[in-house]
Formats: C-alpha cells, structure tokens, sequence
C-alpha cells in the first residue's frame, strides 16, 4: 500500500517546492502522501502529533500517518527518512544521520532563515499533475489549497 508516510511543507516555499517535486519524481513505490502545512490536512494531524508544540513552517514528515503509531519527525530526522524512504542512491546521503540531531538540526535552520532569500517565495502550493493528484491530501478535485503570500 502506498503513501505510508506524510510529508508536510511550506506551500509558499520555492525550496519546498522542488523538495516536493523531486521526492515526487524519486518515490517510485509511491510511500509519501503531501500535504502543505497551511492545509486542514497538517493542522489536524499536527495539532493531535505535536503535543501543543508550535512547528510554525519546519520540514515535517509523519511516519506511518495512517497507522496507531504515528511518529512525528522535524527538520534534519525528516529529511534523513525521506532520504532513507527513497533507497539506493539517496540512502548513501542518509548517512548524514549518524550526526547528532542537534547539529543536523542546526544546519536546517540555517538553510530554512535564508531559503526565501535563495528559492524564493510562491503565491501557491505546488500543483500536482494529474498523475500525482491522488498522493496530494489536500487536492480536492480540481481544487488545491492556497495561501496568498504576504
């Protein structure tokens, strides 16, 4: 069965964007869902997950999203399983992960404060092909949630 996994991203992020597109394009089990993190989608799932925590625009995948053991992952641990979810040849990448979280970490939040900067800013969320609609639970029908930018 596919999409397993929950990946949640910033809709209005030019990074996120292409981090979207190119798991899409590397996913060929199709183990990841998406969803933005302005859906309802991610503000049930985060507000039930996150323990009260304000994860605000953080890299967040939900492991296992449909299943009774959900895990939360952030910022540097979620791109690790991304990589690690992906196989052979990104697994090798992964390796990253034998670092503490907290430097892992510490590196995310400095590509996420200047990504905007970097990858630019996107009036909407990334639009699915129709192929790939179906992994998107926030694409209803025609229809995909969006956020105008400020």
């Amino acid at each position: 069965m596919g999409g397993q996994h929950l990946l949640l991203y910033d809709g209005t992020c030019g990074l996120c964007h292409r981090l979207v597109r190119a798991v899409l394009e590397r996913d060929g089990g199709g183990v990841f869902h998406f969803a933005s993190l302005q859906s309802p989608v991610a503000a049930e799932l985060l507000a039930r997950l996150s323990g009260g925590r304000s994860l605000g625009d953080t890299f967040v995948v939900v492991a296992n999203h449909q299943g009774h053991r959900s895990a939360l992952l952030t910022k540097g641990s979620a791109a690790i399983f991304v990589l690690k979810a992906l196989g052979w040849p990104w697994k090798v990448v992964a390796a990253f992960g034998v670092l503490p979280t907290a430097a892992l970490d510490r590196a995310y939040d400095v590509m996420a404060r200047h990504r905007y900067r970097i990858f630019g800013r996107r009036d909407h969320c990334v639009l699915p092909t129709p192929e790939h609609k179906r992994r998107f639970l926030d694409a209803a029908d025609d229809v995909v949630v969006r956020r105008e930018v400020s």
